[in-house]
Parts: C-alpha cells; structure tokens; sequence
C-alpha cells in the first residue's frame, strides 16, 4: 500500500524528495519537510500575479515550513538557505512560489502596528496611518527598492563568468526573498523587542539613546548579513560580501547620533509618528 505524504492525496513523495530530506537529516537540517513540486493546481513556474493569488487560499500556504523558516531565521539561517538549490531543481526557480512567508510577516506588523498605536494612545485614523507606515513603507516600498537594487546590482555585475554552460540570471522574487528573510529578524528586534522597552527608551537619558541606537545598528547589520548570505548561495554569483560592506557606515552613524545624544527611538516617533 502506498504512504501517504505529508500533503494529503495518498501520493509517495518523489525520489527527489525522500533523497533532499535524508540529506537534510544527514546535515541535522530540522526543517518540516516541504516537497514543492506537490502542490496541487498550481503550474511550476509562478508568475508575480499567481503568486499574489495564492494569498487567498489558506490551503495552499505551508504554516509550519514557514514558521520554521522564521525560528531558523534568528538561530542558524545558513539552514534556511539550504533548500533554495533543490527547490530550483524542482521548480527551476530560485524564489519560493509559497507566499505564507510575506502573510505572517505582514500579520506580525499589523499587530505591531496596532499594538504602538495602543502604548502611544492613538485612535482612529492614526493607527491606520501606523499600519500603512509599518507594512506599506517600512516593509513594501524599502523591500521593493532594497530588492530592486540588489537584484540590479547582483546581475550587472556579481555574476561569474561563464565560459561553458547556459548564462544564469537570478529572478527579482529571489532579492525579494531575501529581502523578507532579513526583514523578519530586524522586525523582532525594532518592532518587538524595541516595544516592551519603549517605557526605558523614550527616557532623555544618555543610557536610553544608546541602548535605543545599539538595537538600530544590530537589527540592520544583522539584515545586511543575512541579505549577504542569501546571494552568496548562488552559484553564479561572485563577491557578494559587497552586501556586507553598509555595516560600517551603520555602525559609524549610530556612534556618532549616540555621541552627539540623538535618540533614533524618540526621533522615529517624532518624525514618523511611531
């Protein structure tokens, strides 16, 4: 009799598939087990309107792989990146063609969002000017140009030199990706943590500026490591600790905001109303 797999329908998961999950158990990989090519109704290749389509259907949206992903994300995200060559063997694709990732990371903002408005006593329209700000700006409009840029960047002239063999190019969904990879650590640490400590850091003391600026640098130079380490998975892609180089300037301005007493949590909320 045939086993079940773990998507339902009674079908044994392919030869590919049982051969990725022992390598994983081989590497102690603990990533739920994720066989793309099974998803039904579906076509291989996912356009950018089918991939926002499936937004709507629950059932199509792995919720474990993705929570998964986002513990590993904060913990050991090299294991993260691990599956993005099978899934382009599977799929011939480098972006996930499953949008669970972007639907939780958004509901997280919104309750985020919701939650700031709360402690700084919004109402009304102002709490939906937050949410606008938290998940159109903060993560659409940067994501999308952080994307834009890194994916432009990454093909002009990342790419190695291929004197043998097909050219490869990567897909903008992939920096997008990548870009949601990254967001997801920073969110905790400014959107979080940043809001159970706001009481300590809205204080005008030296010791709140600089424990409110130290949270800034470490979420963006921990974003910039984890965007390096996604592009340095592909194969045609050369150099990419170029990603890893805006730490210095990051860290230099939030020493010198820290010296000249500049709170970032205060002027964050003066400028933007958060």
């Amino acid at each position: 009799s045939r086993a079940a797999s773990p998507l339902g329908g009674g079908h044994r998961p392919s030869v590919p598939a049982r051969s990725c999950a022992r390598a994983r158990e081989r590497r102690g990989v603990m990533l739920p087990i994720h066989i793309e090519s099974e998803r039904p109704s579906f076509a291989a290749c996912t356009s950018f309107s089918e991939y926002m389509r499936r937004m709507v259907h629950y059932a199509q949206m792995d919720m474990s792989y993705t929570f998964a992903q986002m513990i590993y994300l904060c913990i050991s995200p090299r294991k993260v990146y691990q599956l993005t060559s099978y899934r382009k063997q599977t799929k011939n694709q480098w972006a996930r063609d499953d949008p669970a990732f972007v639907v939780v990371l958004v509901f997280f903002l919104c309750v985020a969002a919701v939650s700031y408005g709360l402690a700084l006593q919004l109402q009304g329209s102002a709490v939906v000017h937050v949410i606008g700000l938290f998940v159109g700006v903060h993560f659409g409009l940067f994501g999308l140009a952080a994307a834009s840029c890194a994916w432009f960047v990454s093909n002009k002239y990342l790419r190695a030199q291929s004197f043998h063999g097909v050219e490869q190019r990567m897909e903008w969904m992939y920096a997008f990706d990548i870009h949601c990879n990254s967001f997801f650590p920073l969110f905790l640490v400014l959107y979080v943590v940043h809001y159970f400590l706001l009481p300590f850091l809205l204080q005008p003391t030296l010791l709140a500026a600089v424990l409110g600026n130290a949270l800034y640098a470490g979420a963006f130079c921990y974003y910039l490591f984890i965007t390096s380490l996604g592009y340095s998975m592909l194969p045609f892609l050369e150099r990419t600790e170029v990603f890893l180089y805006p730490m210095a300037p990051v860290v230099l301005f939030v020493i010198v905001l820290t010296v000249l007493r500049v709170n970032l949590t205060l002027l964050s909320i003066n400028m933007f109303g958060v």
